[in-house]
């Protein structure tokens, strides 16, 4: 185990080796179960509506988990900070397990609904936890190590989701879709019940229940709206008139309690910044266009071109990794660039031009041509998603860094579930309407019902060549019509990455977590995790730790060899400390190590009695030395954030500064190649004490 002070400054262990990759693992298994209920379902949606029926509800298999899990995030942060995480995430994947093994055994589209919801509030908070428990396991210097993994966690669940719901359907049946679940919570469950014995500190909050009912009553409120208006009722009839009139007030209500909360969901200030409102504008229709065509495509693969599930998720592929490709360059652009505005500026056209193209598809339309129309689709949506990430958290000051990163994603996720809504309603209305036209023409054979057709595709394979092709020309155009009235959305996002306002990047912009840009989840984080978040990821990028030594203590004063300089700070944060063990943590033999610590012993830093090594009181000045120079040179990390400004910015910096020198992961590094009596010492195995 190792240790890591906080904030508080408290002392905490923290797993290390075996333990540690254990736990970590079972995170990113977690991760994995909630990003995946996002994407996995789109592919057997064809087959779930041939089984269950009920194709005008088939948007909210979708809509209920998005909503479910979007709104639960931030009840699960703070509480999870507040009771600690552990149990917390226990609690979260029993539900989401609960949810996903009530989803399997739904017998109609009505219960798979409500348990979809169950699900995804489980989902949610397996979304956060995760993030909060490797703050928890990992000290913050080596954060950015592991980072990368659990960003590539969203990569894989959108490139692997479609492709597995699909081989799932052909292999077993769309209910394995929920039933995969099962084992892999409970393996996780196991491993954190096993394993995680760290505890949190614990944070007090006032939890906004008020502004959190408000957010999922006006949610669902307008959704339902959408999803009915045209449909199941007229447009002008009470029950769409009062479901807007009555989300309206929710919204009403909702901004006068944010406005007193001590601790609100949203803070109402975030929307006095332009480049927020506009970010969140352009995220909404992003996710409105992400979730809608990843839901409706698979269906037009399967019904209209009969592809299987599992082809339907190939053919998804080019989409998803234009999105991957577009997302992860254009963060590697803005990093050596600083500019970013350029990004969704050329992002959003391709977006409506990629909608348009769509719009044109058929059952004529081949495979290539479907293949770049996908992969142009995911290219321009990857140009966008990270970037408005970055837009603003360069634009807010630090105490709204994390409520304005959890707000650009909240509403990408909102967005998501309107975009799902609103294009089921369209394509139930168009079918439908275009069916009954079919009806009319005297086509169909006697006791053909084409309602029940639009509930169970696999009825089609029963009709006539000829009245077949007429019917799937049918599905044809409904979705087209879907692509077509998302082209306008998009071009409002065009319109409103005209006024986007580029903010000279700040150095944190440089490490960017790719997980908030692939559109996985809602992304819930303090301020203080986002800047703990990105130093980590900057530390890395600094000198290798010989040359990092040599500058701070040049910049100090201590005329000391790289490996005196790392123990000297070793015992002064340890006080005391034996030879064997500063050789064991430095992975060295304790004679390639002695003529660092005598350098140390004659400059009157360090005394040895025994086999202990104690630090005196020049030895602490030398030391206070090399962490304020540390701390300088991290402090310039964080150049317009003001950390004089902020107590927490300055406690981070401090703390920082102690844990990154002296630090185990640099031991090895400061002694291996150098020779013994110069000044440096071999790399080797541990020795005892003579």
């Amino acid at each position: 185990m190792t240790a890591e002070t906080t904030t508080q400054g408290e002392t905490r262990s923290m797993p290390r080796g075996r333990d540690l990759y254990v736990i970590l693992g079972a995170l990113m298994l977690a991760m994995l179960l909630a990003a995946l209920d996002q994407t996995i379902v789109s592919t057997a949606l064809p087959t779930i509506v041939s089984d269950l029926g009920g194709l005008n509800h088939l948007s909210w298999v979708v809509t209920a988990y998005l909503l479910s899990s979007t709104a639960s995030t931030p009840l699960w942060g703070k509480l999870g900070d507040q009771y600690g995480r552990k149990r917390l995430f226990q609690t979260s994947i029993v539900i989401f397990l609960v949810g996903s093994a009530l989803c399997g055994v739904a017998q109609d589209m009505t219960q798979l609904i409500a348990f979809r919801g169950v699900q995804g509030l489980g989902g949610g908070g397996l979304m956060v936890l995760v993030v909060a428990i490797v703050g928890d396991v990992v000290p913050v210097r080596e954060r950015g190590r592991y980072q990368g993994l659990f960003g590539a966690v969203f990569g894989v669940s959108s490139v692997c989701g479609p492709l597995l719901g699909g081989w799932f359907v052909d292999n077993l049946s769309w209910r394995w879709v929920f039933y995969i679940n099962i084992p892999i919570g409970i393996l996780t469950l196991i491993v954190i019940a096993a394993v995680l014995h760290t505890t949190s500190v614990r944070e007090q909050h006032r939890i906004d229940y008020p502004g959190i009912l408000l957010i999922v009553g006006w949610s669902v409120g307008l959704v339902l709206m959408t999803t009915w208006g045209g449909t199941q009722y007229a447009w002008a009839s009470p029950q769409i008139i009062a479901l807007g009139v009555g989300s309206v007030i929710l919204i009403v209500l909702w901004i006068f309690v944010e406005l007193r909360a001590a601790e609100p969901v949203m803070p109402p200030r975030l929307f006095r910044s332009a480049v927020f409102s506009q970010s969140s504008a352009i995220s909404f229709v992003i996710g409105f266009a992400m979730f809608g065509a990843m839901t409706f495509i698979p269906i037009f693969l399967q019904v209209v071109h009969g592809v299987s599930p599992t082809m339907s998720g190939v053919h998804l592929l080019p989409m998803m990794v234009g999105m991957l490709v577009a997302s992860i360059g254009s963060g590697q652009l803005i990093s050596n660039t600083g500019r970013y505005k350029i990004y969704p500026v050329v992002g959003t056209p391709i977006v409506a031009v990629a909608m348009w193209w769509c719009s044109r598809m058929d059952e004529t339309t081949s495979t290539l041509s479907m293949s770049l129309r996908f992969a142009l689709l995911g290219f321009g949506l990857g140009l966008v998603m990270q970037v408005l990430v970055i837009a603003v958290q360069n634009a807010v000051p630090y105490q709204d860094l994390g409520s304005a990163t959890s707000g650009v994603t909240f509403f990408r996720q909102i967005g998501g579930s309107f975009g799902v809504a609103v294009f089921g309603s369209v394509f139930a209305n168009q079918l439908s309407s275009k069916m009954e036209s079919v009806a009319r023409s005297g086509k169909l054979p006697p006791g053909f019902d084409p309602t029940a057709a639009e509930g169970d595709p696999k009825l089609l394979d029963r009709l006539p060549p000829q009245v077949r092709g007429d019917v799937l020309h049918v599905y044809a155009e409904s979705i087209q019509t879907v692509f077509l009235w998302a082209v306008p959305i998009a071009v409002v996002a065009v319109v409103l990455t005209w006024f986007l306002r580029e903010v000279p990047l700040r150095a944190t912009a440089g490490a960017q977590d790719y997980g908030e840009g692939l559109g996985g989840a809602h992304t819930v984080r303090s301020s203080r995790h986002e800047i703990e978040r990105a130093l980590s990821s900057l530390m890395r990028k600094d000198a290798k730790a010989m040359e990092l030594y040599e500058r701070l203590g040049a910049l100090a004063g201590v005329n000391l060899p790289a490996g005196s300089m790392w123990a000297l700070c070793r015992i002064a944060k340890d006080g005391t400390v034996s030879g064997a063990e500063l050789a064991e943590r430095a992975e060295v033999l304790v004679e390639q190590g002695r003529p660092y610590v005598d350098r140390l012993v004659n400059a009157g830093f360090v005394v040895r009695s025994g086999g202990d090594l104690s630090i005196t009181e020049a030895g602490q000045a030398a030391a206070i030395r090399l962490f304020e120079a540390r701390r300088e040179g991290l402090a310039e990390h964080l150049a317009g954030w003001s950390p004089e400004e902020h107590r927490e910015l300055a406690e981070i910096l401090t703390r920082l500064s102690r844990e990154s020198l002296g630090d185990d992961a640099d031991g090895k590094a400061v002694y291996a190649g150098a020779v013994p009596g110069e000044g440096h010492a071999g790399g080797g195995r541990h020795a005892a004490p003579d």
